[in-house]
């Protein structure tokens, strides 16, 4: 391999040394082109002939070169001539006029051969000029060919980018959190590191190793640090690399990927999003000779492929597992299955040390209240926060980093920067405040709702204004009473719109409040069993694409459907119910709510608890 790349560098600096001679060539006929055009007229005033008979016959004129049928006039008192003229052809200038005196008999007439010279290049690179463009032209076509040649004749290679030569490699040690997944993948680096220790216990290597999660968990950069840790090249590729328009492509390319994984072992090959080719079979779209179809069969032939010894890992990463054909899932093949999930408070607050570890942050700061905030963020979220807080601090022109940055940067990744520009009129600044104030007040007064973090009239992202809940702490699951408490929340807005103004005035603002109820109602019966008369049974709808949907029939009765649609309605009648008597009993509090958010716009946690002292939780909302 370094033979080959030492040898691609000279081969390089030819191609660019024989286009920058043709160049040179180019430039050069036409700089004397213009060179020669130059020569052949200088800048000397034209003059009438004569002009130039009268001047020469009164002695004005020193010398007259003839040179052909131009005339260069220098006249007395001056060195180079200063005009010129043209002469009739075929005559004298005696002949024309010119006379010999005694004011001119100092006059000299000079007779010069013609110089063609100028005349001959002109022609030449006139002539040659068409046929050298012609000829750089077929010339360029023939080297384009030849590319593309090269090109299809290279198609069937694989485009996995190689690394581990860096100097910085990346390690577990780099990683904050994930100390599980980081576990297994210690195993994957001692099988690479030791093979013979395990070999000597007939114990085979596992062949490969699925790593799934939600986007932004830190699969890629978790099979970074296995090859770091394990100093061993790693072949990096996507999945959707190995598809193309062209049959054969991909599994070609399979061959050639791992082709070079052995002869690079030990090794590891990272097949990123592998649902992009690992897809199930059979499902109908594309028919059974597709060129995804006939990737995937490649890359499980050479999977089982791979002879005893050859120490060739494959780590691949995907957030739908569900979606993968079950052949890849088999023992054999991916052996093992990391689990990469959300960080928790503790593995948040070691993420965000990471990220502000090289900016300049204030010893004020407090990185374990921001990951408590945080929950439900993944590390690019994260990474995400850190990185807008270094954006507003040097917006506001300061040298650190203040913790209303980093509260302004998580606020602004997690429900959109303020639109302070939009300009709202006193009626819908009234009426915002009542909706946000409807959906504090409900979420604060029931028992299993989170906390109010913060309430603000400030438009933000495609909001008129937010009420923004936080848990108290990280939860795994969730219970029908905690749901039953976010769906009335949820309506509060709505609810207290209905109770102010009258159920005729309520506005379009509580659309995405209803659409994410209605969602979470559905979620409760169909895939949770939350339901009164559906309880424990789950009516799973496949999320994948539409024509997916359309492939799979449904697996339930109209019946069974229809008592889904009752089941849900019920559920959003009853937190209505809820939130609309909650909001009754506590309508002091809703108003004063609404003033201080009338006056500054912006409530925080603690203004927020201090308004709702003594509210009441009315029996009726307790009883649903």
């Amino acid at each position: 391999m370094d033979k080959k790349k030492a040898k691609r560098p000279p081969q390089k600096n030819n191609k660019r040394n024989f286009k920058t001679i043709i160049f040179a060539i180019l430039i050069g006929g036409f700089l004397l082109l213009g060179l020669s055009s130059y020569s052949q007229s200088e800048e000397l005033e034209s003059v009438a002939l004569s002009e130039v008979v009268s001047s020469a016959n009164n002695g004005e004129v020193s010398e007259i070169e003839v040179i052909g049928d131009e005339l260069k006039v220098t006249k007395k008192g001056e060195e180079d001539p200063s005009v010129k003229s043209l002469k009739e052809s075929g005559s004298t200038l005696y002949e024309q006029g010119l006379e010999t005196n005694e004011q001119n008999q100092d006059m000299v007439v000079s007779v010069t051969k013609p110089d063609n010279s100028g005349e001959i290049w002109t022609n030449v690179l006139f002539t040659l000029a068409p046929v050298i463009l012609l000829g750089g032209l077929l010339f360029w076509m023939m080297r384009s060919a030849q590319g593309q040649g090269n090109q299809a004749m290279s198609f069937g290679r694989s485009k996995a980018r190689l690394y581990g030569n860096e100097k910085e490699k990346v390690m577990f040690k780099n990683i904050a959190g994930s100390n599980e997944a980081k576990e297994d993948l210690e195993e994957i680096v001692d099988f690479l590191k030791h093979p013979k220790k395990y070999e000597n216990v007939g114990a085979k290597i596992p062949k490969g190793m699925l790593l799934v999660g939600p986007p932004g968990t830190g699969k890629t950069m978790l099979a970074r640090a296995v090859a770091g840790e394990a100093d061993v090249p790693f072949f990096s590729i996507s999945g959707s690399e190995f598809v193309e328009m062209f049959v054969g492509v991909g599994a070609s390319r399979v061959r050639d990927l791992f082709g070079k994984a052995k002869k690079n072992a030990p090794c590891i090959i990272f097949v990123d999003e592998i649902d992009a080719v690992g897809r199930k079979r059979g499902s109908g779209m594309g028919g059974g000779h597709d060129e995804r179809e006939q990737t995937l069969n490649q890359i499980l032939v050479e999977m089982d492929g791979f002879e005893q010894g050859v120490n060739v890992i494959v780590l691949a990463a995907t957030n739908r597992a569900d979606v993968l054909d079950p052949a890849l899932l088999r023992p054999g093949r991916f052996d093992r299955r990391v689990n990469i999930s959300l960080p928790d408070r503790k593995d948040r607050e070691a993420i965000l040390k990471v990220h502000f570890d090289k900016k300049p942050l204030e010893k004020q700061v407090n990185l374990d209240a921001l990951a408590a905030k945080t929950a439900g963020t993944s590390g690019a979220d994260l990474a995400n926060i850190a990185n807008e807080s270094a954006i507003i601090a040097a917006k506001h022109n300061r040298k650190t980093i203040t913790q209303e940055d980093a509260t302004s940067a998580f606020e602004k990744v997690a429900i959109g920067p303020e639109r302070k520009s939009k300009v709202m009129s006193d009626e819908e600044k009234e009426l915002t405040a009542y909706h946000e104030a409807g959906h504090a007040i409900v979420g604060h007064v029931l028992p299993d709702s989170d906390d109010v973090h913060k309430v603000t009239i400030i438009p933000r992202g495609g909001t008129g204004g937010v009420t923004w809940f936080i848990p108290i702490k990280d939860k795994v699951h969730q219970s029908i009473v905690e749901y039953k408490d976010i769906l009335a929340r949820m309506l509060g807005g709505r609810i207290a719109e209905e109770i102010v103004y009258g159920p005729d005035r309520v506005t379009t603002g509580a659309g995405n409040d209803l659409q994410k109820a209605a969602e979470l109602a559905r979620e409760m019966i169909t895939n949770q069993g939350m339901g009164d008369k559906l309880r424990n049974q789950v009516f799973h709808v496949d999320d994948g694409m539409m024509m997916d949907r359309m492939m799979h029939e449904r697996q339930y009765s109209e019946e069974t459907a229809k008592i889904i649609d009752n089941e849900v309605e019920d559920l959003i009648s009853e937190a209505a119910k809820r939130a609309k008597t909650v909001i009754k009993h506590n309508m002091k509090k809703l108003e004063e709510l609404k003033e201080a958010l009338l006056e500054k716009e912006t409530l925080e946690d603690e203004e927020v608890k201090k308004i709702f002292e003594g509210t009441v939780m009315p029996k009726d909302a307790a009883q649903y």
